[in-house]
Parts: C-alpha cells; structure tokens; sequence
C-alpha cells in the first residue's frame, strides 16, 4: 500500500525542487520538428500529422453549425442542465475578478493610470480522445470571455470515428467559445501559435494535454503566451483525529485515478487515522473502475506522513505547495492563515477538490510540482494585460525636470535628458 514517511523523509522526497525541464529529448525533438513543419507548411502540416497520429483526414477542420447542433441533441438533458449550474457557479465567482480601468495618481497637470485591456484572440486546447473533460472547457473559456476577450477558439483531437465528442460541443457553446476545430497535439499548438490558412494565431494558449501537448506549448511561450506547463495531479491532504477515513480515502483515490504519476499526500499527526485510511485505501480501490492507474499512483510517489502536530503538518503542506490542499480538522476555516503555498484550498470534510473541479464556482486550472510557490491558478487576469499611460503638462514637466536630467547625466545617457531638456527651450 502507500508508503509512510517521516516528516523529514517527506521533506527530502518531496520537497526537492529538481533543475531540469521534466521533458523527454526524444520528446522535444519530436514536437520541435511538427512545430517547425507546421509553422512553415500551415494546414497542409496539420493534416499531415493529423492523419499520422490520430488516423483521420477531414477537408474541413471547423466544427460547423451543423454539426454543433446534432452534437447537443445527443448530450442528455441531465448533462446539459449539471453543465450549465457549474457554468454558473464558475461566472459568478470570477465575475469579482474583474478590474476596470483606473486612474492612480492625479494631481494638478498630471494625471497616472492604468488600462486593463483583454487579449484578442486566445486558443483553449481540449483532450479529446480517450477521455473527455468538458469541465476545462467551462473552467477555461469563461474567465476569458469575462475579460472581453474577442475571440474564443478551441482546439480538440477527434475520436475514433472521426467526430468530437458531443459533451464537449456542447460544453463549448455554453461557456462561450467561438469557434471549434477538429485537431490535436503539438500540431494543433502550433497553428494556433503561428496561425495557419484556416486558423488564426491566438495571443495566449491555455488548457491541458499530454506531454506532446505541454512540450509544444513551451516551446512556443514567446510567441505567444501560455498558461502553465501541467505536471501530474497532486493532492495533500491536512487531517487530525477528528477527521473522517472514509472521505480522506476517497479524495486521495479521486486524485489518483487522474494518473499513474499523480502525487497524493496525508499529513497527520494522528497514527490510527493513517491506519483507518490505508484500510480505506485498500477496500476503496477494489471498487474503483480506474483501478489499475489509481493502484500505480498510491503504490508510486505518494504517501502517508506522521507528523508531531497540526503545525508542522501546515509546514510540510507548504515545503510541498501542493495543487489542491485539503484541510480536514476541526476548525478548518481558523486555519486560512497557516497557508502559504497552495494552488487551490478545501476547507472541512464537506468540501472535497472533486467540488471544484466542476462545480464550486473555482478554477481547477492550478499549479503543480511546487510552483504555486510563485503562481496562481488561471483567472481573468490571464486573459488580459495591464497597460500604464502617464499625462504631463508643461508645468508638471518642469516641476521634475532637473531630478530626470540629473539622473540621466549619472547613468550616461544623455539623449534621455535632451528629450526633456528641449520642450524648455
């Protein structure tokens, strides 16, 4: 079952934060090589690939009207209606995200601001083969569209029987996007990076896939912009004596069924909790159709932990910075203030991460491999850009003119002084 660990064993196996890029070579230079293909030959290097790696062909890559509407008729109603309460609850809670444009210093002849201004055109990637997540596309347009972004596109490899799934057509509509096309992979990156015949480049790519998929998108970041590189699924989850084994065991195996690498972590300082819950683990997981993958990923690099207390479960937590933290104590919400590293926060044993993964109203767009120790999970912000202008009058000018000449004289740059110096002549 999963491994026990000390509090410092945790910490070195854990908390090691690792140089390299985590990607394959072969792996890079494979996605290098579409993308070049892609940025220099457009459609015809889509459907290359396309045809290549998921075996279809299609001389219209758009999901048309048509095919948007048989596609809804065949989601069930009770689909459509869970799409739309979550729809919901994800727009009224990034609706308060929005920031307007506003001035920050006004005096008289002067006046400092600042504009918050939306991308034009950003490009959601959807996995689409095996497994579908209609939740990313909620979790990913509707922010956008709430900064007043354009244009909405997203991208999707098709089935086996060369169609997109209904659920995620319908789940696109919904949450706003625009435009739909029947791709995927590092090929599907690259035209919205570089823009193809068919498909116009994109400001910013947002949305997951597999390793092809996330290597793509960092080797396009400068082209455009992106917003993160996804490693595994984790989850840490803070528990005492008075939690419940049952529900740690479920969210942990919750988590693991994402994947055979997901990391899944419990921090407690009590040792019949840990028993209870491996106990948990071990009946849980007979009856789970994912079995096989959440088996790999609690047998892999998760664990339960023993702690000395709740405080140093919190100071594992943040050495971890963990994606999702559950907190599961006593007084869960007395404890907001412990945290300092986390992607996203559950707090007691009614609120699991499989509530925001869907239907919370939060985004389960979040950091992992520690690096919600410098980032945030997606929000509005991601989809727009802040822009500063500055208005002086002649007076205002003058007032700051022998401060800006004197420090332009110091760090040499005496063009800098003269563009000041000249209005005053």
């Amino acid at each position: 079952m999963m491994k026990k660990l000390t509090s410092k064993q945790f910490l070195e196996q854990f908390c090691t934060r690792k140089a390299d890029s985590g990607f394959d070579p072969e792996v890079l230079q494979a996605v290098s090589a579409i993308l070049n293909d892609v940025r220099l030959e457009g459609d015809q290097a889509v459907q290359k690939y396309t045809e290549q790696f998921d075996g279809t062909t299609s001389d219209q890559l758009l999901v048309s009207e048509v095919e948007i509407q048989e596609a809804k008729a065949n989601v069930a109603p009770e689909t459509l209606t869970a799409l739309k309460e979550a729809a919901a609850n994800i727009r009224i809670f990034h609706e308060k995200q929005v920031t307007p444009s506003r001035i920050m210093a006004a005096e008289e002849g002067k006046q400092l601001g600042q504009l918050v201004l939306p991308m034009e055109r950003i490009g959601i990637y959807v996995p689409g083969g095996t497994a579908v997540y209609p939740s990313t596309i909620l979790m990913n347009a509707i922010p956008a569209r709430l900064a007043g972004v354009k244009e909405i596109i997203m991208v999707t490899p098709v089935k086996d029987n060369g169609d997109i799934a209904p659920v995620l057509v319908a789940a696109a509509e919904i949450a706003g996007v625009d435009k739909v096309y029947k791709i995927g992979g590092a090929q599907a990156i690259g035209a919205l990076a570089y823009g193809t015949d068919s498909i116009a480049p994109v400001d910013k790519i947002v949305g997951p896939g597999n390793a092809y998929v996330a290597a793509a998108k960092m080797l396009v970041f400068g082209q455009v912009g992106i917003d993160m590189i996804a490693g595994p699924s984790e989850v840490a989850v803070i528990a005492d004596e008075t939690a419940d084994p049952a529900f740690i065991a479920a969210d942990l195996l919750a988590q693991a069924e994402h994947d055979e690498n997901a990391r899944v972590v419990l921090l407690t300082n009590s040792e019949d909790l840990i028993q209870s819950v491996e106990k948990e683990l071990e009946s849980q997981l007979e009856d789970m159709p994912r079995k096989t993958i959440a088996s790999a990923a609690i047998h892999g690099d998760s664990a339960l932990v023993l702690t000395d207390s709740v405080e140093e479960s919190f100071e594992l937590s943040n050495a971890f910075a963990p994606e999702h933290l559950e907190i599961q104590t006593a007084d869960p919400l007395s404890t907001l203030g412990k945290i300092k590293h986390a992607g996203s926060v559950f707090l007691g044993s009614y609120a699991p991460t499989a509530l925001g993964d869907y239907y919370g109203g939060t985004n389960h767009v979040l950091p992992t491999n520690g690096t919600a120790r410098f980032s945030s999970g997606l929000s509005v912000d991601d989809f727009i850009k802040k822009t500063t202008y500055t208005y002086y009058d002649k007076d205002a000018l003058q007032q700051g003119r022998k401060a800006i000449t004197q420090l332009t004289e110091e760090e040499q740059l005496i063009g800098h002084g003269k563009s000041i110096n000249i209005r005053f002549k």
